[in-house]
């Protein structure tokens, strides 16, 4: 069988046509971890791969199983190319690494500092997979999961960790915010 990465990067050619551009991010301690990009113009979507190399589990869970588990890659995208955000994916796309983090719809990750130069939005909120890249089976091991990065200005996350993440996605639709536009400014104001 192919490696979970390579079947990742088949599963993104067959969703996301259009040319293909990789980098590789490793951290202290981790295994590599690269973003895809897809798109020079108009949508362009930045796909983690990696992250599913190994299933996820609670920091505080006493056994842990090499094998059965949740996976998961991310998946932005915005309106126009931002390609400094790699290494911020990248980061966020570590966590379960590095924090022991399970990452599933409705966590919200904040790096406290601008997902690229210039940014207003600094964390995000991970939305629901399945929609824009569907699930990737594989034959021994849980399906490949690949969520939606949402950005969020940093009274948004505070919003988001106070009245939840389903108040914030309210707040959202009512206000027609795109949040693939890299330069929107906070629904709270």
């Amino acid at each position: 069988m192919a490696s979970v990465p390579d079947l990742v990067r088949s599963h993104l050619a067959a969703t996301f046509p259009g040319p293909v551009a990789e980098a590789s991010v490793t951290f202290l301690g981790t295994l590599p971890l690269n973003v895809q990009k897809f798109g020079s113009s108009g949508v362009v979507r930045y796909v983690t791969v990696g992250v599913s190399n190994s299933p996820m589990h609670s920091p505080t869970a006493t056994v842990v199983d090499p094998v059965r588990g949740p996976r998961a890659e991310l998946v932005l995208s915005l309106n126009a190319p931002r390609d400094e955000v790699l290494r911020a994916l990248a980061v966020l796309a570590a966590s379960p690494q590095v924090e022991g983090l399970v990452l599933t719809a409705g966590a919200t990750l904040d790096l406290q500092q601008p997902l690229w130069p210039g940014a207003r939005v600094t964390a995000v909120l991970l939305g629901d997979a399945g929609g824009l890249v569907p699930d990737l089976p594989l034959p021994e091991f849980d399906p490949v999961r690949f969520y939606p990065v949402l950005p969020m200005t940093p009274d948004e996350a505070a919003l988001a960790r106070a009245r939840g993440a389903a108040h914030l996605r309210e707040l959202w639709l009512a206000a027609g915010t795109d949040l693939r536009d890299p330069d929107r400014t906070s629904v709270l104001r």
